[in-house]
C-alpha cells in the first residue's frame, strides 16, 4: 500500500509518500481501507518532535479517519468486509481507575493513532473491531473524518469541562480553527450567545455563518476590551486553545467566578500568568483534554443527525500530505483540511 511516513523529524520537506507493507487483522481487529484522513496541528507537533512523545521512526501520522472495512481478524464478529465505518481516533484501556469511572478520555494507557499505533495517512490501518463504528450513507467520509476530534474536543470543554448554559456569554478563540468552529457551533446549540476571535474578514464572515453573534478581528483590535463592549461587561465563560498573548487577553474578558477552559497552545505554551486577579476574582482556568468515547459517539450522531455541520477547507490526494500541512501552519484554513488516499 502507500503511506506518508517520515524518516526523521524536521518540516515538511521530510514527509515521504511511499510503499509500506499491507497491515493484517490480528485477533478482534478489522483493516480499514481509508478514504479520507483529517489533519490536526498535532501531526505537525508531531512530525517536528515538538510535542514530547517518542515515535518510532519511519512513522506515519493521521489521528482520525473514515474509511471501508476491507478485512476481519480472527475473532472479528458484528461487521462485514464494505462496512462504512469511521475509527476511534483513542482506544481506551476500559481497565484502569479513569475508565472504570467513566474518564476513559485521560486513560493511563490509550492507544492513540499517530502515538502509540500508525495513523491514517495511508491506505489501508489496522484497527481494534471494538473501535470502529458505523457510518450512515447520509455522512461523507470527508465529513467524518473532518468531524471526529475538534467536534468532541470542543464538546468536552464547553459541556463538561466548562458547564456551559443557556444565555451565558462564551468567547471562543481562533474561530477559524478545527476547535474554534466546532466550538462555536455548539456554543450556539447549547442556547449561550457566542463572542469569538480571528485574524481577517474572511474568517470572521464564516464565524457568523456558523452562528457567532460577535466577531473580534484580533490583529486589528484589543480583545479584552472588544469583548468586553460587545457583551457591556465580562464574559461567563472562556474556550481558549491559542495560548501566547490570546491567553491572558481573553483571562482578562472574564466575569468573577467564570471558567476559562484551555486546551491547547501553539501560538506560545509558557505564558505570563499573574496569580493576584486570579484568586480575586476566583476565576477558574481548567485544562481539559479531548473527549471520552461516549462524548464522540455523541458527536459524531449530532453530526449524522445534521445538527452539527464540520466545516472541510480543502481535500486533497494523500500525496499531497506536505501541501495540506502547509495549509494548517499557515493558518490559511477555516474548519478542517482532509487527505484522501
Amino acid at each position: 500500500m502507500k503511506a506518508v511516513r517520515f524518516h526523521e523529524h524536521g518540516g515538511r520537506d521530510v514527509l515521504r509518500y511511499e510503499d509500506v507493507e499491507d497491515p493484517i487483522a490480528g485477533e478482534g481487529e478489522v483493516v480499514v481501507r481509508v478514504r479520507a484522513c483529517g489533519l490536526n496541528h498535532f501531526d505537525v507537533d508531531l512530525r517536528e518532535n515538538a510535542s514530547r512523545w517518542p515515535l518510532p521512526l519511519p512513522w506515519t501520522l493521521g489521528v482520525e479517519f473514515a474509511g471501508e472495512i476491507a478485512a476481519l481478524g480472527p475473532g472479528v464478529s458484528g461487521v462485514s468486509a464494505g462496512d462504512r465505518v469511521w475509527a476511534l481516533h483513542e482506544i481506551p484501556c476500559l481497565k484502569c481507575t479513569y475508565c472504570i469511572a467513566g474518564m476513559d478520555n485521560i486513560c493511563e494507557s490509550a492507544r492513540m493513532y499517530s502515538v502509540q499505533t500508525p495513523g491514517g495517512y495511508a491506505e489501508l490501518v489496522a484497527a481494534p473491531a471494538s473501535g470502529v463504528f458505523s457510518l450512515p450513507e447520509t455522512v461523507s467520509f470527508d465529513t467524518a473524518a473532518a468531524g471526529q476530534i475538534v467536534f468532541t474536543t470542543a464538546w468536552h470543554m464547553l459541556v463538561n469541562r466548562g458547564e456551559v448554559k443557556p444565555g451565558e456569554t462564551v468567547l471562543i478563540s481562533a474561530a477559524g480553527s478545527g476547535v474554534g468552529h466546532a466550538a462555536i457551533q455548539i456554543a450556539k446549540l447549547a442556547g449561550a450567545t457566542v463572542i469569538t476571535t480571528g485574524g481577517s474578514d474572511e474568517k470572521l464572515a464564516a464565524a457568523r455563518a456558523d452562528g457567532a453573534d460577535h466577531v473580534i478581528n484580533y490583529r486589528a483590535e484589543d480583545v479584552t476590551e472588544r469583548a468586553l463592549a460587545l457583551n457591556g461587561g465580562p464574559v461567563d465563560l472562556v474556550i481558549e486553545h491559542v495560548g501566547g498573548e490570546q491567553f491572558g487577553a481573553c483571562l482578562a474578558a472574564l466575569r468573577k467566578d467564570g471558567r476559562l477552559i484551555t486546551c491547547g497552545a501553539h501560538a506560545g505554551e509558557v505564558v505570563d500568568f499573574d496569580i493576584i486577579p486570579v484568586f480575586r476574582n476566583e476565576w477558574r482556568v481548567i485544562g481539559s483534554r479531548t473527549g471520552t468515547t461516549a462524548e464522540t459517539r455523541l458527536v459524531m450522531d449530532l453530526i449524522a443527525d445534521g445538527k452539527l455541520r464540520p466545516r472541510v477547507h480543502r481535500s486533497l490526494p494523500l500525496a499531497e500530505a506536505a501541501e495540506a500541512m502547509r495549509i494548517i501552519e499557515d493558518r490559511e484554513h477555516f474548519g478542517k483540511v482532509i487527505v484522501n488516499p
